[in-house]
């Protein structure tokens, strides 16, 4: 199982069934916000459809083709992350985030960002990670910007989302370059559950 601290009683932990609940109501009360940006957003209309989705994270956790984590400060849910379908051939893959609005402002998705990309480019052993967020997501943006991620150019109404598709930015890091970045904290997954 994968586990990491991030520091102030916020942990990444791998879905568990048992989660679908607080899953959707997590879903559920940040629906308006997230809409706008996340296409998944309208296809989870139930504790069920997240407890498929957590079935799902699970066996592609377990056949190392992506990761599905819930963000956790103490015993809530208040967001979630991971990264998508790993190309092997190519050592790349792109991480996802989203946050619970009371917990916005503190820096937990930079330091869960920063978090999988040490576990993507120190165990995985991984090339490239992109991120691509809407043009007018300026917070989801401001990530990979922090991160020192390069940002490629634009793919012009790429994804629907909402009501609408939106333009989407697309940004990137390389191992090396991760590696060369003097300041950066020192997290990592453990072992435990």
């Amino acid at each position: 199982m994968f586990t990491c601290s991030l520091g102030e009683g916020i942990e990444l932990r791998l879905l568990e069934e048992r989660h679908a609940e607080e899953l959707f109501c997590a879903v559920d009360r940040n629906r308006g916000r997230l809409r706008p940006w996340l296409n998944w957003v309208d296809r989870t209309l139930s504790a069920e459809d997240c407890r498929g989705f957590i079935r799902m994270a699970l066996a592609q956790f377990a056949a190392r083709e992506a990761m599905h984590v819930g963000i956790w400060e103490g015993r809530r849910l208040i967001g979630g992350s991971g990264h998508h379908r790993i190309d092997w051939v190519s050592r790349n893959t792109s991480i996802g985030y989203w946050l619970d609005a009371a917990a916005e402002g503190r820096g937990v998705v930079t330091r869960t960002c920063e978090a999988l990309l040490n576990h993507l480019f120190g165990e995985l052993r991984l090339h490239r990670v992109e991120i691509r967020c809407a043009t007018a997501n300026t917070r989801s943006a401001a990530v990979p910007a922090r991160l020192g991620f390069t940002r490629e150019g634009i793919l012009r109404q790429a994804e629907w989302a909402g009501d609408r598709y939106n333009d989407l930015v697309v940004w990137s890091i390389l191992a090396d370059e991760w590696e060369a970045r003097t300041v950066r904290r020192p997290f990592g997954p453990r072992a435990g559950a």
